[in-house]
Formats: structure tokens, sequence, C-alpha cells
């Protein structure tokens, strides 16, 4: 999954040109081995569907075969098409990668864990944007602690984990 990774979300992302290259690595991956790709692609009253800041980065396009999803709410999942996209495609373990770690990440990690799901994300390929000044930790900080407690989730029948993109499997 690809989520949110649009130039009004990720425009002032910490870290943004690593974190974009490592999704695309894995997207060229997932291409290579035939698995699915899941878009997901938010919009909202700051990020009108259309505008400029609501398109996908340049870097990272989206072929016409692979599944698009849009949202209005933070979990992929809230009142779209997702599941019954993943249902399509066979698919029961997500490898989770995008835009903003403190909201849209963390929700659809956990939208997908309590729906029976087995969740995935990719460390180094999540982004949030500095909001310290609103009381936050700084990004870097959003990002370690996301990954600390993902790697340690569990549940009965459910996996969850973290790993580096350079050691993501898809099977």
């Amino acid at each position: 999954m690809v989520i949110d990774v649009q130039i009004g979300v990720v425009a002032d992302a910490f870290e943004r040109d690593t974190v974009v290259a490592n999704i695309g690595t894995l997207v060229d991956r997932a291409r290579e081995e035939g698995v699915p790709i899941v878009w997901v692609q938010h919009s909202s009253e700051q990020m009108t569907t259309g505008s400029e800041s609501w398109a996908y980065v340049a870097e990272l396009r989206r072929q016409e075969s692979e599944p698009l999803v849009h949202k209005t709410f933070a979990d992929s999942f809230e009142d779209t098409d997702l599941e019954d996209v993943l249902a399509k495609a066979g698919v029961g373990r997500l490898v989770v990668t995008g835009a903003q770690t403190d909201e849209c990440i963390r929700s659809t990690i956990h939208g997908a864990f309590v729906r029976g799901y087995d969740v995935t994300l990719v460390g180094d390929a999540h982004t949030t944007e500095d909001l310290s000044p609103w009381g936050a930790p700084p990004p870097d900080k959003v990002i370690a602690h996301t990954n600390l407690y993902w790697q340690n989730h569990s549940a009965p029948g459910r996996t969850a984990g973290v790993t580096e993109t350079k050691d993501v499997t898809f099977t």
C-alpha cells in the first residue's frame, strides 16, 4: 500500500526524498514480483480533488491497472472501497508505506489490524511533517515511536511487524 504520498502531504515531510525513493524501490519490486499495489489518495477542504497539492509526487507513478482508493478520513478503510479492492486482489497481508506517520499511517495500520489483516509497516518508507510547534514530538521521534510500538503489536491470528525497505518480502 502506498498511502497519501501527495505533493501537499509530503512537501515538508521529514527525509522526504529518501522516503519517496524507498517507496519507489518497493513499488518497482512489487511490480517485478507481480504483487498487487494499492494506492490511496486523500482529499479534504485544504487538498481538493484535482488540485496540485492533491496530486501524487512526480517520482511515483501509478499504473492504470493498479487500484486507487480515494479517502476523506485518516483511516484508509473508513468510508472507502479498500476492503473490496483487497478482497478482489486476494490480499490478506499489507505492506504499508506513505504519509503521514502520526495520522493516516497509524490510523490505517490499526484499521487493517482490527479488520483481520496481517500488517507490515516499512520503517524507512513512511514519514510526517514537523508538528512540534503544536505539541507533537519532532518527526524523527514520531516515526521511531511508531516503528517501536508496531514491531511489538500483537493479537490472536494476526501478525504485525516493522521492516526496512531492503528486507521487505512480499510472500
